[in-house]
C-alpha cells in the first residue's frame, strides 16, 4: 500500500522518560488513531525523525521494540509496515511487559537467535504481552514485569534485576523483583526458570550416529564454556566417548571463546585436518564451527564427507544446500521461543508461579556430510 501523507506532529521530551520511548508511542498512537491500518508502509526512518523533530538513532529504537513486540514488520529491501495483524492482537493486550536481554556477543541476524525471537514474538503477540529489548539486562525505568534472557552468561544472570542487582537508588531483593526466565540455557540458580534443548543429548546423538558409521577417531569443534550451551556439549560429548571406550585425544579439541573459530583457531584446524593422525570424523559444535570445519577441511585438502564426516548443530536453511549438505541436530529453536514466553506470563500471572524446567529434544537430520569410512558418495 502507498504511504499515506499525513504527517505526525513533533513531539516534546516527558521528564523521565527516555525520548525513544516517547516515539514509541506517538507510533502506535498514530497507528491506534487510524493514521496507519494494517498494511500499511510507514515513512522511512529519515522522515519519521524530521517529522517528530528527534535523531534518527533515536527513531531507529523506537520501530525496533515495535517490530520485537509485533506492532510492525519489515520487509527486507522494502521498509517499515503496520503488522497486519495488529488490530486483532491490541484488543487482547494484558497491558503487561517484559523485558528481553541478549548478551554482549549475540547477534539478532544469526539463525539462532533470529529463530528464538521469532518464537518469542508469537508467545507475546498470543498473549498480549508488548517486549521491551533493554540493554545488558538494565530496566531503570521499573516498567517490566518479568525478564527472558536468551542464552546468556552466567555472570550476566547473576547480575540480572532478579538477584538484587541496584536500579537507580535503591536495591531490589531477589524475593522482591520479577520472576526470571532463561532460554537456551539452563543454570541451576534459585528462583530462576528456564527452557532449553537438551545440549548433552545432542552431543550424544553425534557420537552415536558416527560411532554407527564405523568412526572411532572423533574430534570436537566448540566454544570455551562461556555460555551453558558450549559447557553442556563439551561435557556429553565426553560422556558419549566414554560410553563406547573412546579415546578423547586433545588434539582433536579445538575450541574458540566465541560463536565462531578466530582466524588462528581456523589455521590451527586446517593444520590438523592436514596430518595423518587426524579425526576421520567431527562433532561441530555449533551451526557457524560447523562452516569453520567446511573451510579448514577445504584448505587442507580434505574431502567432507569421504575423508572426514561432519555432525553440526541447527538447521539454517543454507544447511541443506552446503557441499555436501551437512548433517545436523536440528532444535526446535521457535517453540523454545515461544514456550518461554508463555512459561513467564504463568509466573507473573499466578498460574504457574512455581520455577520450572522445560527441556526439549533436538532431531537428528542426516545428510551427506556424514558417512561410513571408506563410502564414496557419487
Amino acid at each position: 500500500m502507498p504511504i499515506r501523507p499525513k504527517n505526525l506532529a513533533p513531539i516534546d521530551a516527558e521528564p523521565g522518560t527516555p525520548l525513544y520511548h516517547t516515539v514509541q508511542k506517538a507510533v502506535r498512537t498514530a497507528i491506534d488513531g487510524g493514521t496507519y491500518g494494517p498494511g500499511d508502509q510507514l515513512p522511512s526512518t529519515k522522515e519519521l525523525a524530521r517529522q517528530l523533530s528527534v535523531s534518527l538513532v533515536t527513531v531507529h529504537r523506537a520501530l525496533q521494540e515495535l517490530v520485537s513486540s509485533g506492532v510492525l514488520r519489515r520487509g527486507q529491501g522494502r521498509g517499515t509496515f503496520v503488522h497486519e495483524d495488529y488490530r486483532d492482537r491490541a484488543g487482547t493486550s494484558t497491558g503487561l511487559r517484559f523485558g528481553l536481554v541478549f548478551h554482549s556477543e549475540s547477534s539478532l541476524a544469526d539463525y539462532y537467535h533470529g529463530q528464538v525471537l521469532e518464537g518469542v514474538r508469537q508467545g507475546a503477540d498470543e498473549l498480549g504481552v508488548d517486549m521491551v529489548l533493554l540493554r545488558f539486562g538494565e530496566d531503570w525505568r521499573n516498567e517490566c514485569q518479568g525478564y527472558l534472557y536468551v542464552n546468556p552468561f552466567r555472570d550476566q544472570l547473576e547480575r540480572s534485576p532478579r538477584f538484587g542487582a541496584k536500579r537507580g537508588a535503591r536495591t531490589i531483593s531477589s524475593s522482591a523483583a520479577p520472576p526470571v526466565m532463561v532460554v537456551g540455557a539452563n543454570f541451576d540458580l534459585e528462583g530462576v526458570s528456564a527452557v532449553d534443548t537438551d545440549n548433552r543429548d545432542m552431543a550424544r546423538q553425534a557420537v552415536h550416529h558416527l560411532v554407527g558409521l564405523g568412526h572411532t577417531r572423533i574430534g570436537y569443534i566448540g566454544g570455551l564454556n562461556h555460555v551453558s550451551n558450549d559447557l553442556d556439549r563439551r561435557r556429553g560429548f565426553s560422556e558419549a566417548l566414554a560410553q563406547y571406550g573412546l579415546e578423547e585425544n586433545p588434539k582433536w579439541i579445538v575450541a574458540g571463546p566465541g560463536w565462531r573459530l578466530e582466524e588462528d583457531r581456523r589455521s590451527a584446524l586446517a593444520e590438523l585436518f592436514a596430518r595423518p593422525d587426524r579425526p576421520t570424523a567431527v562433532f561441530a559444535a555449533g551451526y557457524y564451527f560447523a562452516l569453520d570445519t567446511y573451510a579448514a577441511a577445504e584448505a587442507a585438502g580434505v574431502r567432507i564427507p569421504e575423508q572426514l564426516s561432519v555432525v553440526g548443530v541447527d538447521d539454517a536453511p543454507s544447511a541443506a544446500h552446503l557441499s555436501p549438505p551437512l548433517t545436523t541436530l536440528r532444535q526446535p529453536l521457535a517453540e523454545l521461543g515461544r514456550l518461554a514466553a508463555v512459561g513467564l506470563f504463568d509466573q507473573v500471572g499466578g498460574s504457574h508461579p512455581a520455577v520450572r524446567r522445560t527441556t526439549l529434544l533436538a532431531e537428528l537430520i542426516t545428510r551427506r556430510s556424514s558417512a561410513a569410512i571408506g563410502v564414496l558418495h557419487t
